[in-house]
């Protein structure tokens, strides 16, 4: 299976056994930087990172994944780039790919990255829209397998907002991974209809389970991961704090969720988590509406069976891999 010069933009383009190919190269690159071994097999390309929406981890793990493989890296803050603005997507897009041999972005919706693959001529990797976070979901994925050995059959729960890129995602690559996926939340939550219909033909195939439950003690019942996100994603407005406030308190993932779920369960977060007041939205809510924490209680996120941070280092490996893998003709 040749990856060279293939676009990394949702997993729906991904068989599974090239999804684990990837996993399996991330596991090799981070054992291979833990050891010490150099491994910079792209030396001399360039590789643009435009995001339009700001982030720690993803900015992070391709910076550093570039820099280890022997790239340079230029990153694109969101006034950086006329994109959208003076110039079209398409042709932000046909001179950012005589310049640079790979493109990463972070934005807004998923017919953007789309448009600028159809038109780059290098390969283009999502670092989130609003739909997808495909670069996420390997990481998790991988930190699953080193936790658990497998992720056939392996349940994940996903507790709250389940309609955008990680509730999406998700399923995507449970449908995929021959997984056990439930979205957990009120119905309103759910991914939309046509993305459900076409993850279910995929699980048909690979003998996934999808489960969309209302009832948070019920849906985490025997589950082996327990997964939430922020309640109000990027480029929401705050007035929508309260309404998700008091949908989605009841589905908080706290200690006896996890007790419920059993001693195997983990919890994971794809980050940043309101689990305190050490944040200024933290505080902001706190003074609004008098709560402490969010998606997701301090307890849990400092607790023995969070591994958030396995995860979040993930990114770095998991990208590192995308990027290997597109750019050089041997994987």
């Amino acid at each position: 299976m040749s990856f060279y010069k293939r676009n990394f933009l949702k997993l729906l383009d991904y068989t599974p056994s090239e999804i684990q190919q990837l996993i399996d190269l991330a596991i090799t690159l981070k054992e291979q930087k833990k050891k010490g071994v150099s491994h910079r097999l792209l030396e001399g390309k360039n590789i643009a990172l435009v995001f339009e929406k700001t982030s720690t981890r993803t900015r992070c793990a391709f910076e550093v994944a570039g820099a280890d493989l022997g790239m340079h890296p230029v990153y694109l803050d969101p006034k950086s780039s006329q994109m959208g603005k003076k110039e079209s997507i398409a042709d932000t897009a046909r001179v950012l790919g005589r310049m640079f041999d790979g493109i990463e972005y972070r934005g807004y919706g998923q017919e953007i990255v789309e448009e600028l693959a159809r038109y780059a001529g290098v390969p283009v990797w999502n670092g989130l829209t609003n739909e997808f976070h495909p670069t996420q979901i390997l990481a998790d994925f991988m930190t699953i397998q080193e936790h658990f050995g497998s992720l056939k059959g392996k349940k994940l729960v996903y507790m709250g907002d389940a309609r955008y890129n990680m509730g999406n995602s998700l399923m995507v690559g449970c449908a995929k991974m021959g997984m056990h996926f439930v979205a957990c939340a009120p119905a309103k939550y759910f991914p939309s209809q046509d993305l459900i219909n076409a993850c279910q033909v995929v699980a048909k195939e690979t003998g996934a389970t999808l489960e969309f439950i209302t009832d948070p003690m019920m849906a985490t019942k025997g589950a082996d991961v327990i997964y939430t996100d922020v309640w109000v994603s990027m480029g929401e407005p705050d007035s929508v704090w309260a309404e998700r406030i008091a949908d989605l308190t009841p589905y908080r993932v706290t200690k006896c969720l996890m007790d419920n779920a059993g001693h195997k369960c983990r919890f994971m977060h794809c980050l940043p988590a309101f689990h305190d007041l050490k944040t200024d939205i933290g505080k902001d809510v706190y003074d609004k509406f008098g709560i402490d924490c969010m998606e997701v209680t301090d307890e849990v996120f400092e607790g023995p069976q969070s591994i958030v941070f396995d995860e979040a280092e993930n990114r770095m490996h998991t990208i590192k891999a995308v990027m290997l893998a597109t750019l050089h003709q041997d994987y």
